[in-house]
């Protein structure tokens, strides 16, 4: 049964990213202000790769928290900082940080994600893309996910993204959900306060990790040397 739950939902999920082929992005450009440092991180509750529901303050709740926002399931770009990621990992957690991915998939598939690429920390799961836009994340345009195709995928063809569907399918590598999704990733301190914001512009735009091991000391500094301002927020 969990097979074959799995099989529909990655049909479904494959559907809707030639659904979203064939519409091409939409969002790119931000009608507000965006999230930065210094606000307030939206909290929500998701479910993680067992099904089980946890709110995003409870990785933030006593020490800071690295929050990775990921490009779809097959896309090679969130392989690579799978990759990049398992090197990283260890830098993060001994500086007392926690580490969250934040995907577009469900339970099932986010279970296999993390089985299929040896992702060593939890994945939540926004299907709707809630969160993603709570955190003001665009998307692209083909010049920032599609860059080093052929043309007919800059020009968003039809019969080329049919034809990438077929080519993908019953890989570890199917392309799924929102092809035009851009990715994100955020460092909130434990009051709950923005440290760093960083948006990717393209696909493999990966940070730096001295810029995410920085973000996470300031994180910490902030609550030692400015504890009253944690209090505050708390209140």
């Amino acid at each position: 049964m969990m097979s074959s739950n799995l099989d529909l939902q990655i049909q479904s999920a494959e559907e809707e990213w030639l659904n979203f082929w064939k519409s091409g992005p939409s969002r790119l450009r931000w009608n507000k202000i965006p999230l930065q440092v210094g606000d307030q991180a939206p909290d929500f509750e998701l479910q993680d790769s067992t099904g089980a529901p946890v709110h995003l303050h409870d990785f933030w709740n006593d020490k800071p928290a690295l929050l990775l926002f990921w490009r779809h399931y097959g896309c090679g770009c969130g392989i690579e900082r799978a990759k990049r990621l398992q090197n990283e990992y260890s830098n993060y957690i001994n500086l007392g940080a926690n580490v969250v991915i934040i995907g577009q998939g469900e339970p099932e598939r986010a279970a296999a994600y993390i089985q299929n690429h040896k992702i060593p920390c939890p994945v939540l799961c926004d299907p709707t893309y809630k969160v993603y836009q709570a955190y003001d994340l665009l998307e692209g345009k083909p010049s920032q996910v599609v860059h080093n195709a052929q043309d007919e995928f800059l020009q968003c063809n039809l019969d080329a993204g049919i034809e990438l569907q077929k080519s993908r399918h019953g890989t570890v590598r199917a392309v799924v959900d929102n092809p035009w999704q851009l990715p994100g990733e955020f460092v909130v301190d434990e009051s709950g306060v923005v440290r760093l914001a960083y948006r990717y512009q393209y696909c493999e735009d990966w940070p730096n990790p001295l810029v995410l091991i920085g973000a996470i000391k300031e994180a910490i500094w902030a609550l030692l040397y400015h504890p009253s301002a944690h209090m505050e927020n708390i209140a």
